[in-house]
């Protein structure tokens, strides 16, 4: 949902200062069940030889799968106005994940 439909809505949406400052992620762990999709945010630094979950977030179905079409929607902005996110040795996806290994996203 863009601004201008949440203003439409009259969907005011307070944001405290300590979640302001947000989370650095640069590892997702995507697992789901009938009913839920749970996205876990987590922090993976050389040295460090377990990475700390920083954020879980947890989704219906139908909310996890407009998220998608808003990242996708997003990224493709990003790309028209920045140019192309490159990963490397990556095959090309719709959405491309943070890690490499299965059930990650």
């Amino acid at each position: 949902m863009n601004e201008k439909e949440n203003k439409q809505q009259g969907l005011q949406i307070e944001l405290t200062p300590d979640v302001a400052q947000g989370e650095y992620a640069n590892f997702a762990i995507i697992t789901h069940s009938s009913s839920d999709f749970v996205l876990d945010f987590a922090r993976v630094l050389p040295g460090v030889p377990k990475a700390q979950v920083k954020s879980r977030v947890i989704l219906a179905p139908e909310h996890a799968k407009r998220l998608l079409a808003a990242l996708q929607e997003n990224i493709m902005r990003y790309e028209r106005e920045y140019g192309q996110i490159k990963i490397p040795n990556q095959e090309p996806r719709t959405i491309a994940p943070f890690g490499t290994s299965k059930g990650e996203a």
